[in-house]
């Protein structure tokens, strides 16, 4: 295989930081933990991949680098820089590659719109502010309750169907002492929840209840990528990209053809393609979950259920801790670990440390998180269920 991920690592701190913080800050502790992670110094770093922020970070870091990509499509990006970097890597254009995130989603409400390195404003000719805002298409929730609802007309799901992907989720919670959700210590509403919890929950835009919905986090990630030859070289234990792909279906929620179908289904396939294998392959699931519809969702589209029986993977608690079936979102996910805003960095970390056998680090989990799954797939949704990438990963051998 042409390169694999050789570090995963976040920033100092994460979830709700009470005193405050800014993207830049995230960015760069979580860089600098990398960096001693796979005992290279930021100098050999010669390709930057994040969201519209890479020759900030070059300078921040006193690096010159030979590719460059502000890929920023939303969630998805993360997945798809992965993608990015493996091609460069494989033309021979770089060694090491650095993909990055840092999103103060919690503190900008305490900064003000401060430290984002987003642009404010909003733009009231554009096609949301003209053809979705009047009609009552505002804001996440939603655009993400229309899905459900038809999910729900189309194959007769239910909100308790999907409310087990938010308990499931909420178990893995319960074993990572960094998940905002870990225990009432941690926050008033941590610890473990059940059905009725979801269903009880504040109704935010029906058929959506407050625990349908990811949280609101700070969080800082980052990643290093390297070809085979420098992988073998480093401390850490790489985990192989095997495939990838990435597509879109959509901008505008109003031009999304089938509210219960994604261009993952897509991506997946050009993923599974190139690497030989199948969904049925997979040992590990890491979905995006903004909305417990965006995770039923997307295990159809990646193959793992049948259409309309996404949240089946979850029921039971199957995909939870010592589940019967297939594990997903170990992290706790961005319903119950943390979630700054574009949650695709954190899937990524997290795929890295159970196929490297590194879950269980004394910070990231306790006994029970670390799973022996050797094969993940990996799938960040962007927009409004419309941009997507995906991964197949495995663990060396």
């Amino acid at each position: 295989m042409a390169a694999a991920i050789v570090g995963a690592a976040e920033s100092n701190k994460i979830g709700y930081i009470e005193e405050g913080t800014t993207a830049t800050r995230l960015h760069l502790e979580a860089i600098n933990n990398v960096c001693k992670q796979a005992g290279i110094s930021p100098s050999e770093i010669d390709g930057v991949f994040s969201v519209g922020f890479s020759p900030q970070i070059a300078e921040h870091l006193g690096i010159h680098p030979r590719y460059i990509d502000t890929t920023g499509v939303g969630g998805s990006s993360f997945v798809m820089h992965v993608h990015h970097a493996l091609a460069a890597i494989n033309a021979g254009i770089i060694d090491i590659a650095l993909v990055s995130h840092g999103e103060a989603g919690f503190s900008a409400r305490k900064n003000k719109g401060n430290g984002t390195n987003r642009p404010q404003g909003d733009d009231k000719w554009s096609v949301p502010s003209q053809f979705e805002v009047p009609y009552g298409i505002a804001g996440a929730p939603s655009n993400y309750a229309h899905a459900m609802t038809r999910h729900m007309h189309q194959y007769g799901s239910t909100k308790e169907d999907f409310a087990q992907i938010a308990v499931a989720t909420r178990e893995w919670a319960t074993l990572n002492p960094r998940a905002v959700m870990f225990s009432k210590e941690t926050h008033p509403a941590g610890g473990p929840i059940t059905v009725a919890d979801v269903l009880e929950s504040r109704l935010i835009a029906w058929p959506l209840n407050l625990l349908d919905i990811c949280l609101v986090t700070d969080h800082g990630g980052a990643v290093l990528i390297a070809s085979a030859e420098k992988a073998r070289s480093l401390r850490t234990t790489p985990v192989w990209i095997a495939g990838a792909g990435e597509n879109m279906s959509h901008w505008s929620m109003m031009e999304m053809q089938d509210f219960t179908a994604t261009s993952a289904a897509a991506s997946a396939n050009s993923a599974y393609k190139m690497a030989g294998m199948g969904p049925g392959e997979m040992e590990l699931a890491m979905i995006y979950d903004s909305f417990t519809i965006t995770a039923a969702i997307t295990a159809e589209m990646l193959g793992l259920t049948p259409r309309g029986e996404g949240a089946s993977l979850w029921a039971g608690g199957k995909a939870g801790p010592g589940g019967s079936g297939i594990p997903v979102n170990t992290n706790g996910g961005g319903l119950s670990f943390s979630h700054s805003g574009m949650y695709g960095m954190m899937l990524l970390v997290e795929a890295y440390r159970q196929l490297s056998g590194t879950a269980e680090d004394g910070i990231n989990g306790i006994a029970g998180k670390q799973t022996d799954a050797k094969t993940a797939v990996v799938n960040g949704t962007g927009g409004q269920l419309s941009t997507t990438g995906t991964l197949v990963l495995v663990a060396d051998d």
